[in-house]
């Protein structure tokens, strides 16, 4: 009895140390944060100037095109262990490159409604 108790003790400590709580979730322009201020806020108004919005959107471009240039050489030289992850590394830098795209377009269109305004 007393061993059982302590097996279960020790699943309890090794289970407890593998769930961690989930924090909570803030949706930014940045993608999903997880509700600490570590963005920079501008002057105490917590939003994220215009210049950085598109200052991190190219950053991840050109992140995730890295990452799929280094899984493509692992891959022609034999180094690559699993071969599902370039299809998801060519994946994510698709949707970066087209959420950039996305991004540039409607800062066009913004900039065009401006110049179309009488004033």
């Amino acid at each position: 009895m007393v061993q059982r108790e302590r097996n279960e003790m020790r699943v309890d400590s090794a289970m407890s140390n593998f769930i961690t709580p989930m924090k909570s979730w803030k949706m930014g322009v940045n993608g999903i944060s997880t509700g600490d201020s570590s963005n920079a806020a501008v002057s105490g108004t917590g939003q994220v100037p215009f210049q950085d919005v598109f200052k991190s959107a190219v950053d991840q471009v050109k992140s995730t095109q890295a990452n799929v240039e280094n899984q493509e050489y692992l891959l022609a030289t034999g180094q690559l262990e699993d071969a599902h992850s370039l299809p998801i590394a060519e994946a994510k830098a698709s949707i970066s490159l087209d959420m950039l795209i996305s991004l540039r377009n409607k800062a066009l269109e913004s900039y065009n409604d401006l110049i179309k305004m009488n004033v």
